[in-house]
């Protein structure tokens, strides 16, 4: 199968332009023959990277107050179909898609998700929104914009060959949550990044070796001069030394711990690469996770799938 990851630079907090961008990359990936493509967390509308320099933490401050207006005012309904735009351009190319957002649920009043969401390119899933899996844990900073999410969207989903499923940055470093996904058959596993080489670059072969799978690791870019300047609250972005906020380094590893591509690093690019499930079974002959090497009657997860909050399943 061949995937393909897109890192781009999002038209920053701009959900309608930003979504205009996904479809124009999906037409991409189906020219280079891709039955995947895979985007970086949080891309539609992107990333809060003002909260660990604008004091971020600061109480009852009218300039964060602001901020998370906008950012809300700019999040993703998935019940209210905002997505339709990706939904017909998977269907209309072929193309599966593992998107970030910044979801918000009609049923959540205001409060913001990272959430993941699959969109099926072929077969009896064409053009619909297979899963929303919300972030189980927002990571630090990220604590003072979304909140925590669920285990609904803990499933994985067919695409060509392959099983496929997806967490959302730092809870890729859950082993259970890894596990859970080990144990709902996966053997193509995506992680989403806001964008960053030294987030990348150990983890993702780490766990190819650990789920003898392959890894996809798929990060934006974001630089100053990306900061809308119609937003003046972020002024201080734009006027950053800063060559990047984050540069990248999306990658792909094999189910070995091996690169099949190495971490790209500054600048926008479609990056593609074929797989072959063979690999997979030729790991898994030694090591099989949630297979012959483990140990049910000793060791055992419990996951709660439920959909919390009273806002409906996980699917759309």
């Amino acid at each position: 199968m061949r995937v393909a990851i897109a890192q781009l630079a999002p038209a920053f907090l701009d959900r309608g332009r930003v979504i205009d961008q996904v479809v124009e990359w999906i037409g991409r990936a189906r020219d280079a023959g891709a039955e995947l493509v895979c985007f970086g967390e949080a891309i539609v509308p992107g990333y809060p990277v003002w909260l660990s320099r604008t004091d971020g933490a600061a109480f009852d401050d009218p300039t964060q107050k602001r901020l998370f207006a906008h950012y809300s005012q700019e999040a993703v309904c998935v019940e209210d179909r905002e997505l339709e735009p990706i939904c017909r351009a998977a269907a209309a190319c072929g193309v599966a898609v593992v998107l970030g957002i910044v979801e918000r649920p009609r049923a959540r009043g205001h409060s913001l998700f990272c959430s993941r969401v699959i969109i099926g390119g072929r077969g009896a899933g064409t053009g619909r929104v297979l899963s929303v899996h919300r972030k189980l844990m927002p990571t630090y900073e990220e604590r003072l914009t979304w909140g925590c999410g669920d285990g609904a969207g803990l499933v994985t989903h067919r695409v060509g060959e392959f099983r496929v499923g997806a967490l959302n940055c730092w809870e890729n470093w859950m082993p259970l949550a890894r596990t859970a996904l080990y144990q709902a058959g996966e053997d193509l596993h995506v992680m989403l990044w806001p964008g960053c080489l030294r987030l990348t670059s150990d983890i993702t072969r780490f766990a190819a070796r650990e789920g003898r799978s392959f890894v996809i690791s798929a990060s934006a870019i974001i630089r100053p001069s990306d900061i809308p300047a119609d937003i003046p609250e972020l002024s201080v972005l734009r006027e950053s030394d800063e060559a990047y906020f984050y540069e990248g380094g999306s990658c792909i590893a094999n189910p070995d711990g091996t690169w099949l591509i190495e971490p790209m690093v500054g600048r926008e690019e479609l990056i593609v690469a074929d797989m072959e499930l063979d690999r997979v079974r030729e790991e898994r002959q030694n090591f099989d996770p949630a297979g012959h090497y483990a140990r049910p009657e000793v060791l055992g997860l419990q996951i709660n799938r439920d959909r919390l909050g009273g806002d409906g399943p996980c699917q759309a």
